[in-house]
């Protein structure tokens, strides 16, 4: 499958005129007068596809125990053992029947499964992989996987790659958005990627709380801002450079990535990532991004709702990059779950077609087996 042309991409994205004259009206009316948007009622069953689903194998959960609260290769392991006590498969599926979730594609959450050993993070990514598969076969159609890597080590990566999508069978890869503060635009990963380009796959992304940043305020957990943040960093490292041709995410021009969170805190940063200066870039915004430049880079990537479902951050990330490039995502079994992320999101601004878009239609655009 080829990524979808510029104008595709954008078909979804206001006119210049519409733009300007919309945001006038955002901040003359709605938002200054009541803060709030239309809300649409949500369908009673939108079958959504949810790409932003974690799950946990005991073998995992089992290594995750015996490091819970110590600092492992310069890591704090955050994460939240308890919300793994009462997991199970099928618990999951009851819980996608009620919200009106068709299927989900599984990831594994952070912190990942680097914790400084290369034979244990190749032995805890097939185990996962592996366990992921069993689930996606014992419910065919329902559920799917993002198979682990066991980066940073390359070559182990690379015979996973081959394992995941070949044998397993595997919708694509997830990863974490870096490693050892090594983003994924840096060129030590780049036999990763290119391998991943060859094979046209899908690159899930979710945010990890880097060793560069973690405790530097107190009482502020990972997933409050650094999480958002991280993901904006790994976005970066795919676009930096002024040269188009010389960009990690044109070398990478056939891997459809997925950013998690609406993309993190790109979105409000996208001035600083050169797209424009004050006075131009709303006109940039607005108009079609030249080829291969960090803003047409920024319109072909796709971004979950996952933790994002207010209209601050979708509009804006529509007004960025337009309906076309947003899919649903839950980060369940965390957070407040489907269901509320499903509601929460009809009431975002969306019109009865994009939600249906968001809903599942974006997503068949790279995963058309859930078509059924």
């Amino acid at each position: 499958m080829k990524i979808p042309s510029e104008q595709n991409i954008g078909r979804n994205r206001p006119s210049r005129r519409e733009l300007l004259s919309g945001l006038a009206v955002a901040g003359a009316g709605a938002f200054l007068s009541s803060g709030r948007l239309p809300a649409q009622t949500p369908p009673a069953n939108p079958r959504a596809i949810d790409t932003h689903q974690h799950f946990a194998s005991p073998a995992y959960i089992k290594a995750l125990q015996a490091k819970d609260g110590h600092h492992v290769a310069g890591y704090t392991t955050w994460f939240s053992l308890n919300t793994w006590k009462n997991y199970s498969p099928a618990h999951t599926i009851e819980d996608m029947d009620r919200d009106g979730v068709a299927a989900a594609v599984m990831s594994c959450t952070t912190p990942g499964v680097w914790f400084g050993d290369p034979e244990e993070t190749r032995r805890l990514a097939r185990e996962m992989n592996e366990y992921g598969a069993k689930i996606a076969s014992d419910y065919k159609g329902r559920m799917g996987l993002f198979a682990l890597l066991p980066l940073p080590t390359i070559d182990d990566s690379l015979r996973e790659i081959e394992y995941a999508l070949d044998t397993l069978k595997a919708d694509g890869v997830g990863l974490v958005s870096s490693y050892d503060n090594h983003w994924l635009g840096d060129p030590m990963f780049r036999p990763v990627f290119d391998e991943l380009n060859r094979r046209k796959a899908v690159v899930y992304t979710h945010p990890i709380d880097a060793p560069c940043c973690q405790d530097i305020q107190a009482g502020v957990s990972p997933p409050t801002i650094e999480y958002n943040t991280d993901t904006a960093r790994t976005i970066w490292s795919l676009i930096m450079g002024n040269d188009p041709a010389r960009l990690p995410a044109t070398r990478y021009a056939d891997i459809r990535f997925l950013f998690s969170h609406g993309g993190g805190t790109m979105p409000s940063l996208v001035e600083r990532f050169g797209i424009g200066a004050p006075d131009s870039i709303a006109d940039n915004i607005a108009k079609q991004a030249d080829p291969n430049s960090r803003l047409y880079h920024l319109r072909r990537f796709y971004y979950d709702t996952a933790q994002s479902t207010n209209p601050v951050q979708l509009q804006g990330l529509k007004t960025l990059v337009g309906v076309s490039q947003i899919v649903f995502g839950s980060d369940y079994p965390f957070g407040a779950g489907e269901g509320r992320h499903l509601k929460g999101l009809a009431k975002c601004g969306f019109n009865a077609e994009e939600l249906r878009a968001i809903h599942r239609e974006n997503v068949l655009r790279f995963l058309p087996k859930y078509k059924t």
